[in-house]
C-alpha cells in the first residue's frame, strides 16, 4: 500500500484552512515530499506525519508558493536526528535556490544531494527502499521552468512455489531470493528468477501543477492510479485568466484525466478566490466522473491490484 497525504491544496497565497502546495508519499515507512509551500510543516505536525524519514523532496518550480517552506523543513529534519543523505530534485535553478536557503540553514547533520532538471528516470534507492520507486519528470508549460512528476512503485513478482521446488532451491533461501538477493550456497548460485513467477503491475501516481494543458501531459500520466492535478480555476468563465497565468480550469484538468485513462483524479492548487472548490466540481465531473476535491491533510491509500 502507498499512502498519499495532501498537505496543502492552495495556490498563490495561503488562506484560512488552506495551506500552500505540498503532498507527501509514504511507502514502507519512508517518505517523498512533493513541493513545500508555506504551512507544510504545520500541516505535517497536524497530520502526525513525521519528518526524519523524508528521503526525497521533489520541487515542481521555484515560485514561492511551492518552495517557501523548504528552509524550515530542512532544519526540522536535521533537528529530528537525521544523518542519512537527503535528495532534492527540481527544475533549472534549484541548486542556486538551495544554496541561498543554506545561508539561513548553515549546519545540517546530513548531506544534501541536488538533482537539477533531470532528463532521465531516477531510481529511489536507500537502505529501506531499494530501487522500488521510479521517479519520472516532464517539462510543462508555465511562466517559469516547471516540471511534473510521476512515481511508479514497482511490485515484486509473485512467489512461485512450484518453480522454486523444480529448481531445487532450499527453503531457507526462499524469502531472501524473493527480496531480490543472489545467494551462493554449497557451490551453487541461486537467483530470484528461480523462485519468482510473472511480473505484477505496480502503482503509478502522477503530480501535475502550474501548467497549461499540453498533449505531452496526457502521455506522461497515462494509466495513473491517481492523478493529482492543479485546479487553479473552477469556473469555466475563468478560462481567459487561466490562459494568461499559465494555469488550468477544473474542466481542462478533467479532460487530461479522461484522455489519459487515469483511475482517479484529485484536484489541488486552488486559487485564493475559490472559497469552496466543491461549488465547481460538476465542471470537472461532467468530463471525468471520478474526480476528488482535495483538502488539506486528505489521505488516500493506493493499493496493489492482483
Amino acid at each position: 500500500m502507498v499512502e498519499i497525504t495532501l498537505l496543502g491544496c492552495g495556490g498563490s497565497m495561503p488562506v484560512p484552512n488552506r495551506f500552500l502546495s505540498s503532498l507527501l508519499i509514504n511507502y514502507r515507512g519512508r517518505k517523498i515530499l512533493i513541493d513545500c509551500g508555506e504551512g507544510t510543516q504545520v500541516s505535517m505536525k497536524i497530520a502526525n506525519c513525521g519528518f526524519k524519514t523524508i528521503d526525497y523532496i521533489c520541487i515542481t518550480h521555484l515560485h514561492g508558493d511551492h518552495i517557501i517552506g523548504l528552509p524550515g523543513i530542512l532544519s526540522t529534519i536535521g533537528n529530528c536526528g537525521r544523518t542519512e543523505m537527503l535528495t532534492i530534485i527540481g527544475p533549472k535553478g534549484i541548486k542556486e535556490v538551495i544554496d541561498a536557503f543554506r545561508l539561513i540553514v548553515r549546519e545540517l547533520p546530513y548531506d544534501v544531494n541536488i538533482i537539477e532538471n533531470p532528463k532521465e528516470d531516477i531510481l529511489v534507492s536507500n537502505n529501506y527502499i531499494n530501487k522500488d520507486i521510479i521517479i519520472s519528470t516532464l517539462e510543462v508549460d508555465h511562466s517559469t521552468s516547471c516540471i511534473a512528476y510521476s512515481f511508479y512503485i514497482k511490485r515484486k513478482a509473485k512467489f512461485d512455489i512450484e518453480k522454486a521446488m523444480k529448481n531445487n532451491v532450499p527453503k531457507v533461501l526462499w524469502s531472501k531470493l524473493q527480496n531480490g538477493r543472489e545467494i551462493k550456497l554449497d557451490g551453487n548460485i541461486y537467483t530470484k528468477d528461480m523462485v519468482l513467477g510473472q511480473p505484477r503491475k505496480g502503482i503509478k501516481l502522477s503530480f501535475v501543477t502550474d501548467t497549461r494543458p499540453i498533449k505531452a501531459i496526457v502521455d506522461f500520466v497515462d494509466n495513473s492510479d491517481l492523478l493529482v492535478c492543479e485546479g487553479m480555476y473552477g469556473d469555466d468563465g475563468d478560462l481567459e485568466r487561466a490562459i494568461k497565468n499559465k494555469h488550468m480550469t477544473f474542466r481542462e484538468s478533467a479532460t487530461i484525466a479522461k484522455q489519459s485513462n487515469v483511475e482517479a483524479m484529485a484536484l489541488t492548487h486552488f486559487s485564493p478566490i475559490i472559497k469552496d472548490p466543491n461549488m465547481y466540481i460538476e465542471n470537472a465531473m461532467e468530463v471525468f466522473e471520478n474526480t476528488i476535491i482535495g483538502t488539506d491533510r486528505l489521505k488516500l491509500d493506493l493499493l496493489f491490484k492482483e
